[in-house]
């Protein structure tokens, strides 16, 4: 798993990918919802007339249709932009499996500027967060750095869609242990931005996943790096505490969404005790999220990075 891309880059490599195998991919985004629908606003499906595809817009039904439709040619002479919609009806939203009455309008977009594709997926590889704008009338687009990190991931108006390319979301792991191998391979499958920190030697020469950068400079440093980074999740996981109090220190001194460690409830009980100690306010140490994770009786490494990284999902979605 160590080569897992996140969503988006994966969808725009293997379309890419058609486009060397003189497949001619459309870009099919999901522009609009209304109602309960499986995707949000912003996924995205490359699809082709041979039926190559990667990524998804909906459950399954409105991908069906979509193939179909393109297999028969409908789409062949698309010069530009082009919107289409489903569920309008009831019967419709029954037919394409969205549940509760969903409506779904998606943007369909042929990619015929090669070279702009190519620079937005080699900024993407490179680690750059990029904002696209697309004018829906001339099929214009723009590609630039992103510049608030506090912004939506995903827009669009009668004339404009607006969608942000790259991870928004950092983690922090300190240590490069078995475990940070899972939750980097969870995290990067869900297009976080990933650093390891560890400045043991012996951990560091084991450490072998490119996409999760390894830094060894000491934890402390490695948090206020990123102390001014609201979307940011920092966990240790080391269990030991001359380098996890290290980062906490710091961490529940900051704007971070989630401070996560890794623990016993007993452990978890004399860490907040040592960071009383140490001069952290009650109020910052309730920000610990110790033991770290969903209680789901996981035991094992994969099991337990499960539990961290659906902990820090509900938390994101409003729902822990």
């Amino acid at each position: 798993m160590a080569h897992l891309l996140g969503t988006d880059l994966e969808v725009l490599t293997s379309a890419l990918q058609f486009h060397q195998q003189g497949l001619h991919p459309l870009l099919v985004t999901v522009l609009n919802t209304w109602g309960s629908a499986p995707r949000p606003a912003g996924s995205l499906l490359a699809i082709t007339a041979s039926g190559r595809h990667a990524g998804s817009v909906s459950g399954g039904c409105v991908e069906d249709d979509l193939f179909q439709r393109c297999q028969q040619g409908e789409w062949r002479t698309l010069s530009g932009p082009s919107i289409i919609r489903y569920g309008v009806s009831q019967d419709e939203a029954a037919r394409f499996g969205l549940p509760c009455g969903g409506q779904l309008e998606l943007l369909l977009e042929p990619m015929h500027d090669l070279l702009h594709w190519q620079d937005l997926h080699e900024r993407l590889q490179a680690g750059e967060v990029l904002e696209r704008q697309l004018n829906l009338q001339t099929g214009q687009a723009s590609l630039e750095p992103l510049l608030n990190s506090q912004t939506s991931a995903f827009t669009s108006t009668a004339s404009r869609v607006r969608k942000i390319f790259g991870p928004q979301w950092r983690i922090l792991l300190i240590g490069a242990n078995h475990l940070a191998r899972y939750v980097s391979q969870f995290a990067l499958a869900l297009d976080y931005q990933v650093q390891v920190c560890d400045p043991r030697a012996e951990y560091g020469e084991e450490w072998d996943i490119p996409q999760a950068a390894l830094t060894t400079i000491m934890p402390d440093d490695a948090v206020l790096a990123l102390k001014h980074y609201q979307r940011t999740i920092i966990l240790t996981l080391t269990h030991d505490p001359k380098l996890d109090d290290m980062a906490l220190m710091e961490a529940l001194n900051t704007d971070a969404f989630y401070i996560g460690a890794l623990g016993s409830k007993l452990s978890s009980d004399k860490r907040r005790e040592r960071m009383r100690y140490l001069g952290i306010s009650a109020e910052n140490i309730k920000r610990l999220h110790a033991p770290v994770g969903l209680d789901i009786g996981s035991r094992t490494p994969a099991e337990i990075a499960i539990s961290i990284l659906a902990d820090i999902t509900a938390r994101r979605n409003r729902r822990g």
